[in-house]
């Protein structure tokens, strides 16, 4: 291999300038345009979502999501430590405490078998993150939600297209919330989504991402004019992002399924290295159908990890690790806390190593296999 192998690398379909052109011809280059309903359309039908919101991230719908939930300075959302920084930041923001409870060792989600035991009087939600498309025992997570009370937000930035029981992760929840950045499976660069599956939330997100106002009412001529009725923020992407995204939904087979190919290809080829111990491949878990949008390996310790990386980015190759957790981090010291000592979490955080998984490096991948497997046999 002579050219660097990036981690990343964004699939175009071949029509997102095009669109992006026709939504300029429209004349409506700001949110809601036609080509933001054709998203909201299909995401609705897709996920079977109530009701569907772009937003300008992920990070912007958890956020929405967050003042959704009504929380008060002081109040809880359980959710796991080992996850990116928005999943705390956007309850932290309305003077929430994160409440991290440990992962479990075989899909590196929130452990259901200890949220229980760290629920308080003060407890609002449960953040159920779906690592690597793959998902949350969800049945478990909504009984116990539903014996207290509680709001169950889905945070699926790596996972659309992947299923729980048949049902779309980010469907299953009060609330869900999908990544369109340019590291996920369909881009749109930065981008996200919400997805409204309880109908007590829909006029009100629709307030909340207009800034705070009925606009969305006025436009559908139900009111002769708009105001201030809520807070809220300018969470709305412009319909040139929601153009450019319309093009990768219109390929989402094409892509769901080329990546599928890469991810067999991984696994098939690394079986070798899992069995002679060099490393452990991703389990596939019952009930979770994921959508190939990464493929990572747990080596020995972080030595090992670390060493790896290092060997292969001689040989041109980018793999990267993975969350620092954040009961670890400075701000997560200060605004959050542990329930417990997060054992599995400290251990898979220094073990984790992601490979790169992108349309278009599958001439690449049996050269990675093949230094992949070297290097780790060392």
């Amino acid at each position: 291999m002579t050219r660097k192998i990036p981690f990343n690398k964004p699939f175009l379909s071949g029509k997102e300038l095009e669109y992006i052109q026709q939504a300029h011809a429209n004349g409506h280059l700001s949110g809601n345009g036609s080509f933001t309903k054709k998203c909201h359309g299909w995401l609705e039908k897709n996920t079977g979502s109530l009701k569907a919101f772009l937003t300008h991230s992920c990070t912007g719908a958890l956020e929405m999501a967050s003042i959704l939930a009504d929380l008060k300075p002081g109040d809880e959302v359980i959710m796991p430590s080992y996850t990116f920084v928005s999943t705390a930041n956007a309850f932290v923001l309305r003077g929430a405490v994160p409440v991290f409870v440990d992962i479990r060792p075989d899909s590196l989600n929130i452990d259901e078998a200890k949220i229980e035991e760290a629920i308080t009087p003060k407890t609002k939600a449960v953040v159920a993150v779906h690592y690597a498309g793959v998902a949350c025992e969800m049945d478990a997570i909504l009984a116990i939600a539903k014996k207290y009370n509680l709001l169950v937000i889905e945070d699926a930035a790596q996972g659309i297209g992947s299923t729980y029981k048949g049902k779309a992760l980010g469907s299953i929840g009060h609330l869900g919330t999908l990544s369109f950045h340019e590291t996920k499976n369909i881009i749109s660069g930065e981008g996200g989504a919400l997805l409204v599956n309880d109908e007590r939330f829909v006029d009100r997100a629709e307030v909340i991402r207009e800034k705070g106002t009925d606009r969305s009412k006025f436009l559908k001529g139900q009111v002769d004019k708009y105001t201030w009725v809520d807070i809220g923020s300018s969470f709305l992407p412009s319909d040139l992002i929601a153009a450019f995204l319309w093009a990768q939904l219109e390929a989402f087979e094409l892509i769901l399924d080329r990546r599928k190919t890469l991810w067999r290809s991984y696994h098939q080829g690394l079986q070798k290295g899992e069995e002679k111990g060099w490393f452990r491949r991703p389990l596939e878990i019952k009930n979770c159908g994921h959508n190939a949008h990464m493929y990572y390996l747990l080596m020995e310790n972080l030595e090992k990890r670390d060493r790896f990386i290092s060997a292969l980015s001689q040989k041109d190759i980018q793999a990267v690790f993975h969350y620092i957790p954040l009961h670890d981090s400075p701000a997560g010291k200060k605004f959050s806390r542990a329930h417990g000592s997060l054992p599995v979490t400290k251990k898979i955080s220094e073990r984790v190593v992601r490979l790169p998984l992108w349309i278009g490096m599958e001439n690449h991948q049996p050269g990675i296999i093949e230094h992949v497997l070297l290097e780790a046999g060392k």
